[in-house]
């Protein structure tokens, strides 16, 4: 599908060691982490700013070449594999903060800039950018084009919630730019909320306008283990209804934290229940966050708690925090191959969605190791293949994730809570909504796409 023609005017608008075809594209670029589909792109364009990524698209356009643009590979879903081969853009270098707006509270980024680079960069001004994901070295790109949530949307919402503004390139390369640096809008639809979320599908994110916070000035938090999930679920709507919001509550079993202490090589500060409930909680003041916790606390050991421990040290705080974010790559450490399952329930539903999980793991004799934001009832369910055959994985791997989908929708939950739809989870989608929905979400992918060359085969196509 690329030529050597189409090679030469990119090498002419880039020069040539921006350019890589063949093999001298690494294999990374043919996979997201997780590695389950895979397909190496013809050629691999390293774009700096949003004139060259105009201009490549313009002749995408005109030529009919599949592009799918990438940032840090994190995904989980196969949503930036390129499936029919044409360009890759890597969005790596386009990684520039351009403008911290102290008085509008506002943060200007290229797609590039990593998640936990913004993090560092507006602390020092003592502003604070609420959305958490779990993968700190994503790019804010990747993050808006999946809606990324994380453990702090408990309390403040997810990242659509935090974008002002955006700077797209459509398909045919012309530039668009979405909201700004207002508060309100209600100036016709709101295409800046539909590029987020839209995996790369819709346009190609070339800056971002985000919403910034006052830094809370005071951080605490809880780690409060339970004799079961049940238990330590069951608790959560009533938290919740306290009114004492936390900013993050986490679930998180015995096996998942034993695997993590191996991981990481570190203790945990205690790993001696089968399910624990994580908690933090933010305010600008002692006095503020106290008030909070201490209800939440009285609240768990009511409901049979074993104990409440302050997590409110350096060294107790970085032994719990990187525990819980580094569960996904222990749980990964500990076996061959997985598979995940992104869903999102009701929040009284968790415990029994997991439970069925446990159900599955004896049923099919296959591995499931799971946690997730119990606040928000998004749940990380990982199935493992560790010495199946291939035949065997795949087969235990399509009923697993049947029996698991068919499950969520009997509670009224939905295929994905933060890791998007990609290319892994359409048949699942499709089966989520009727005909009506998927058509009309097929219609706003040609509105914006009517030649199918951005990021096909992907959610809805």
């Amino acid at each position: 599908m690329v030529n050597i023609e189409d090679i030469k005017y990119f090498k002419s608008l880039l020069g040539e060691d921006r350019v890589l075809s063949g093999d001298e594209i690494n294999e990374d670029f043919s996979h997201d982490e997780l590695g389950g589909v895979s397909r190496m792109p013809e050629v691999l364009l390293e774009v700096q700013n949003t004139e060259e990524v105009s201009k490549i698209m313009k002749y995408a356009y005109e030529k009919g070449i599949p592009v799918v643009p990438r940032g840090s590979g994190t995904g989980l879903v196969g949503a930036s594999v390129p499936l029919l081969g044409g360009i890759m853009l890597n969005m790596g270098s386009m990684n520039k903060i351009l403008e911290i707006d102290e008085e509008n509270l506002t943060l200007t980024v290229e797609p590039g800039v990593l998640l936990m680079e913004i993090g560092k960069f507006v602390e020092q001004h003592d502003l604070f950018y609420p959305p958490d994901p779990g993968e700190k070295s994503a790019t804010i790109g990747g993050n808006i084009s999946t809606n990324a949530g994380g453990m702090r949307a408990v309390k403040y919402g997810v990242t659509r919630d935090y974008v002002r503004g955006l700077e797209v390139v459509l398909p045919n390369g012309d530039v668009l730019n979405l909201g700004g640096k207002v508060v309100k809008n209600s100036s016709g639809y709101s295409i800046k909320d539909l590029i987020c979320g839209s995996e790369g599908t819709l346009a190609i994110i070339t800056k971002a306008i985000l919403k910034l916070l006052p830094l809370p000035k005071k951080t605490i938090s809880l780690l409060v283990p339970f004799k079961d999930l049940d238990s330590a679920i069951g608790t959560v709507p009533k938290i919740i209804k306290s009114k004492a919001i936390p900013t993050a509550i986490e679930f998180m079993q015995r096996e998942v934290i034993l695997s993590a202490e191996e991981y990481l090589g570190k203790k945990f500060p205690d790993n001696s229940a089968d399910a624990y409930l994580l908690l933090s909680f933010d305010g600008n003041s002692k006095e503020e966050v106290e008030k909070d916790y201490e209800k939440v606390a009285e609240i768990c050991l009511s409901e049979g708690a074993f104990d409440v421990y302050i997590v409110d040290t350096d060294e107790r705080k970085e032994a719990v925090w990187n525990a819980r974010g580094a569960f996904l790559e222990a749980v990964k450490a500990s076996t061959t191959e997985m598979d995940e399952c992104d869903v999102v329930v009701p929040r009284n539903k968790v415990a029994e969605f997991i439970k069925y999980t446990n159900e599955l793991q004896k049923q099919f004799d296959i591995r499931i190791r799971s946690f997730g934001h119990a606040g928000d009832g998004n749940l990380h369910v990982y199935i493992l293949r560790d010495n199946l055959s291939k035949e065997e994985w795949e087969n235990k791997l399509k009923q697993v994730f049947e029996c698991m989908y068919t499950r969520s929708m009997e509670l009224k939950g939905l295929v994905s809570g933060e890791h998007g739809i990609g290319f892994a989870k359409k048949p699942y989608l499709f089966r989520q909504y009727g005909e009506e929905y998927i058509s009309l979400m097929k219609n706003i992918k040609k509105a914006f796409d009517p030649k199918n060359i951005l990021n096909p085969e992907k959610v809805c196509e």
